[in-house]
């Protein structure tokens, strides 16, 4: 099974640290990433899609992402 996650954070370093953490346990980047102001909080924010193949595990929409191996 082929599963994806969006990963979004403020444009600091914990954007670059959740996307290295995601990479570090086999996820791979899928297309470019995103770079937005959210005029809201008045912040600009970064986004990255990952993807990851999994095997022999039926897809659970109660499980969390993260959560497959």
């Amino acid at each position: 099974m082929h599963i994806y996650r969006f990963l979004s954070a403020d444009d600091d370093d914990t954007f670059c640290h959740k996307v290295t953490k995601a990479l570090t346990l086999g996820w791979v980047l899928y297309g470019e990433p995103k770079y937005v102001f959210d005029a809201a909080a008045g912040k600009m924010r970064c986004g990255q899609a990952v993807t990851k193949e999994v095997e022999d595990q039926p897809y659970d929409p109660d499980r969390k992402l993260i959560d497959y191996e």
